[in-house]
């Protein structure tokens, strides 16, 4: 029958800093214990433990074989223990360890990643999840980055105004040109994300207000896998992401204006970081004005 074991953290690293010294006397200057009680404290923890972790040689100790493997397994649960409690530290004043950002594949690529790359020492660690919508908040993310308006109980602040953007290679007749009219880029070949993205739907929206037939489309299902199509020369890519391939971007006008794209950042009022995560929220809308522009800031 397995016995009971409950050893003490302060134990533990009583055993490290003797093991680190070579010497009771060393240990106990470390560890700020008179040598008798460390002595003490050392030869119950083998009791507990069933095993000689020192040998015994005057006043030098030497680790036993196990003692030696036994080190490492005692740093570690220390380790461990010193980062549940910067965790409860940091819970307590709600202040962010980790941060998990959910968002949809282009924004991560072309928003959150280089957000992150700005990061320092003292910033969360982050994490990232491709997904879509709030959804993500139920599931554990911190932070979810929309395309839509989040709903009135989440937290939310809007991020930016993107262009959606109608990209063309170098060698096509509107390479160079600043926009293009909705009503003839319906007579190109058009290169679209499937309806489940955003850009998609605000394409079929507004040839809807204008009444527009739908032009010839090749369907995929990844904006930089469109950018290599229009690249290629198998249409014009109509996506929300940054250019790639060499192409060059036409903002799309309509009769209700510019096609645009807004990003949200969402988060969970209750949580209990939620003064950070709408810090952080502010950061990411400071970034993005940064990396597009003030203008891309939402009015």
């Amino acid at each position: 029958m397995r016995h009971t074991l409950l050893v003490e953290l302060r134990t533990l690293r009583y055993f490290v800093a003797v093991a680190e010294h070579s010497s009771v006397s060393a240990g106990a200057e470390i560890v700020r214990v008179t040598q008798p009680a460390l002595s003490r404290q050392i030869r119950q923890l083998e009791r507990e433990l069933r095993l000689t972790l020192f040998h015994r040689h005057g006043n030098r100790l030497e680790l036993t074989a196990a003692g030696a493997q036994f080190l490492p397994v005692a740093r570690e649960v220390l380790d461990r223990a010193d980062e549940a409690l910067s965790a409860a530290d940091a819970l307590a004043a709600g202040r962010l360890v980790r941060l998990t950002i959910a968002a949809p594949t282009t924004t991560l690529t072309d928003v959150i990643a280089p957000f992150l790359a700005t990061f320092g020492p003292d910033d969360p660690m982050p994490t990232v999840v491709e997904t879509t919508g709030t959804a993500a908040l139920r599931r554990g993310a911190d932070l979810a980055i929309v395309t839509q308006r989040p709903q009135a109980a989440w937290g939310r602040l809007p991020l930016a105004v993107l262009p959606l953007w109608a990209y063309v290679p170098e060698g096509h007749r509107w390479f160079g040109k600043a926009s293009v009219p909705l009503e003839q880029l319906v007579r190109e070949p058009l290169v679209v994300l499937d309806p489940s993205f955003r850009p998609r739907r605000i394409l079929h929206e507004a040839l809807s207000v204008d009444s527009l037939p739908t032009p010839e489309l090749v369907e995929c299902g990844n904006a930089q896998v469109a950018q290599a199509l229009a690249a290629a020369g198998r249409g014009v890519a109509v996506v929300s992401d940054d250019p790639r391939f060499g192409l060059h971007g036409l903002q799309i006008g309509s009769s209700l204006g510019p096609l645009r794209i807004t990003l949200f950042a969402a988060w969970d009022p209750a949580h209990h970081a939620a003064r950070s995560l709408a810090a952080m929220a502010h950061r990411l809308r400071t970034f993005c004005a940064e990396r597009y522009g003030p203008d891309v800031l939402p009015t």
